[in-house]
């Protein structure tokens, strides 16, 4: 089976975040809409691969587009759920609520740090 650019780059990428990188699978698919690529992994490795608010799978979708207008195409991807749902992992907020601990204080806001920031430079 040939290997495309885009399927390597996400194989490189994908491998190289996961516990389980034997169960890594993805397959590539042409139409008129341009590339797409699925990708599959070990459930227990969906949350490396999304990332906190689905950042890190942002960035991949990112870098593939990247990867498509090198070689003129336009580079999608599909990340299948696994097989048997979701594996709940508890986030840190849910382990501090279910520690019985006191939750912490949000963080300021970016406005806030903006006028602390901005009157301290006021000499």
């Amino acid at each position: 089976m040939e290997t495309h650019e885009d399927q390597q780059f996400l194989e490189t990428v994908v491998t190289s975040l996961v516990d389980h990188p034997a169960d890594v699978k993805i397959n590539r698919t042409v139409d008129e809409m341009g590339v797409l690529l699925t990708l599959d992994v070990n459930a227990e490795d969906m949350g490396k691969i999304i990332g906190r608010s689905g950042n890190t799978a942002k960035a991949i979708r990112t870098l593939l587009r990247v990867v498509g207008m090198k070689n003129d195409a336009r580079v999608n991807l599909k990340i299948n759920e696994p097989e048997g749902g979701r594996v709940d992992m508890p986030r840190e907020d849910d382990a501090i609520a279910m520690s019985g601990e006191p939750t912490p204080e949000p963080a300021e806001t970016t406005d806030e740090n903006l006028d602390k920031a901005i009157e301290d430079l006021k000499i």
